[in-house]
C-alpha cells in the first residue's frame, strides 16, 4: 500500500497543486466566503429580523449594493472553490487515511467544508435562475449552511495555521517545496516562480487561468446587478430593461394567482388602526398627494432595476387612521397563498417619505405583473418584501 501511496503521490506531483499554490487560493476563497457570510446576514436580517437589527433606508441602493455583492461574489467562488480542489485533492490518496486524532479532525473539518460548500454555492447558482429542484427551503438552509461553512473553515484555519504562515509569502529564495500528493519536496520548483516542465502548467499560469476564469464569469453575470457591466451580461437570467415597462419580473401575476382579484372594479386598499378603518379605492387614492421618487427594486437572486415609482406615501396613509408616525406596519397581498403574502414593515420603512403606496411605474399605470392596483416600494428593502397587489395595510 506504501509503494501505491508513493507512486500515485509522484504522478499527481505538479507546481498546481504545491502548498504555496494552495495557500493562495485559501486566501481568495476565503475572502469570497467572508463577503458572502457578511452580505448574507444582512440580507437575511431584513427578513428574519432578529430584536436588534437595524433598518438604513439610506442610501437607497444599500440592498441592491450588498446583494449584488452577495451574488457576483458566490458565482465567483464556483471557479477558486474548483481550483482549490484540483490543487489538494491528491492529499485523499494517501495512507493510512487517519493517522491520529488531530488528522482525523482535520479531514473532518475539510470533508464538512467540501460537501457544505459544493452544496450552497450549487444550490445559490440555481435559486438565481428561481428553479427549485429540492425538497427543503432554499432561504433557511442557505443561512444555517453558511454557518456550517464558516466553522467548518474556521476549524481548518486553526489545524493549518502554522503551514499556513509558513506560505502565506513566496519566498523567492526557497527552491524546494512540499506538494499536496507528494511524498518527498519538489525539486527545483521556486517558490516565487513556480518553474513548470515540459507539457504542464506553472503556478502562476494557473492562478492566472482561475483569476481570469473567475473574472469573466464576475463580468457576464454581475450586469444583473450593477448598471454599467449590464452591456456585458451574457449569462446572468435576468437582464436590465426587460419586462413589462421596462423592468424585470420573477413573480407575474399568473403566477401568484391574482389576476382576477387585483382586476376586480371593487377593488379597495383596507387601511387599519385599531377601530378605525378606512376602504380607498384606485380612485381615491389617486387624489391624494403624490409622490414621486427613483427607486431600485432589488432581488434576493441577485438583480435589481432602478426606476421611476410614483403613489401615495404610506406615513401619509398611516396618519390618516390616526396612528403614530412611529407604528409598524402589516402588509397583506392579495395572494391566497405563499411565504410573502404578509410582510412586516418596520417603523423606519413606514416613516419614511420614499416609501410609496405606488399606482404608476415609469410613467405609466402599473402592470399587472408589478402589481396593479396597488403595491409596497420602499428604499433599501428586498424585492420580495416589496408587497405586490395589495389588499391591507394593517398599524400594529
Amino acid at each position: 500500500m506504501e509503494k501505491l501511496t508513493n507512486a500515485l503521490a509522484a504522478r499527481f506531483a505538479s507546481p498546481t497543486r504545491s502548498t504555496r499554490l494552495s495557500v493562495v487560493l485559501g486566501r481568495w476563497l476565503g475572502l469570497s466566503f467572508t463577503i458572502c457570510l457578511l452580505t448574507g446576514l444582512f440580507s437575511h436580517g431584513l427578513q428574519e429580523p432578529p430584536s436588534w437589527m437595524f433598518f438604513p433606508t439610506s442610501p437607497i441602493w444599500i440592498y441592491q449594493l450588498t446583494q449584488g455583492i452577495h451574488v457576483t461574489t458566490g458565482i465567483a467562488a464556483i471557479p477558486l472553490l474548483l481550483a482549490k480542489l484540483w490543487s489538494v485533492y491528491p492529499e485523499l490518496l494517501k495512507w493510512p487515511p487517519v493517522k491520529s486524532a488531530a488528522h482525523g479532525l482535520e479531514r473532518a473539518s475539510v470533508a464538512l467544508f467540501v460537501a457544505s460548500s459544493l452544496l450552497q454555492l450549487t444550490t445559490g447558482l440555481i435559486n438565481t435562475y428561481k428553479w427549485y429542484p429540492w425538497p427543503f427551503p432554499f432561504r433557511q438552509t442557505h443561512y444555517w449552511l453558511a454557518w456550517v461553512i464558516w466553522g467548518s473553515l474556521l476549524l481548518h484555519i486553526a489545524l493549518k495555521l502554522p503551514l499556513i504562515i509558513e506560505h502565506w509569502r513566496a519566498r523567492s529564495g526557497n527552491r524546494s517545496q512540499t506538494t499536496p500528493g507528494a511524498g518527498s519536496p519538489e525539486q527545483g520548483i521556486d517558490d516565487g516562480a513556480a518553474v513548470a516542465g515540459p507539457g504542464r502548467w506553472s503556478r502562476r499560469a494557473f492562478l492566472a487561468a482561475v483569476g481570469t476564469t473567475a473574472g469573466v464569469v464576475v463580468l457576464t453575470t454581475a450586469g444583473q446587478s450593477f448598471s454599467w457591466l449590464d452591456p456585458l451580461n451574457l449569462f446572468a437570467p435576468r437582464k436590465m430593461g426587460t419586462g413589462p415597462q421596462s423592468v424585470p419580473v420573477n413573480r407575474t401575476a399568473a403566477d401568484a394567482k391574482v389576476a382576477d382579484l387585483a382586476g376586480a372594479e371593487d377593488w379597495t386598499l383596507t387601511v387599519s388602526h385599531h377601530d378605525i378603518r378606512r376602504a380607498l379605492t384606485r380612485s381615491e387614492l389617486q387624489v391624494l398627494p403624490q409622490y414621486e421618487h427613483e427607486l431600485p427594486i432589488a432581488c434576493v437572486e441577485g438583480w435589481s432595476q432602478t426606476a421611476r415609482w410614483r403613489g401615495v406615501r404610506v406615513r401619509d396613509l398611516v396618519a390618516a387612521v390616526g396612528a403614530p408616525a412611529s407604528s409598524a406596519l402589516r402588509v397583506t397581498s392579495l395572494e391566497p397563498e405563499g411565504a410573502y403574502r404578509t410582510m412586516d414593515m418596520p417603523p423606519a420603512y413606514a416613516q419614511d417619505e420614499r416609501t410609496l403606496v405606488a399606482l404608476e411605474l415609469n410613467g405609466q399605470t402599473l402592470d399587472l405583473d408589478h402589481g396593479y392596483p396597488a403595491r409596497i416600494i420602499a428604499p433599501g428593502r428586498p424585492g420580495v418584501l416589496q408587497t405586490k397587489w395589495l389588499h391591507t395595510l394593517e398599524v400594529l
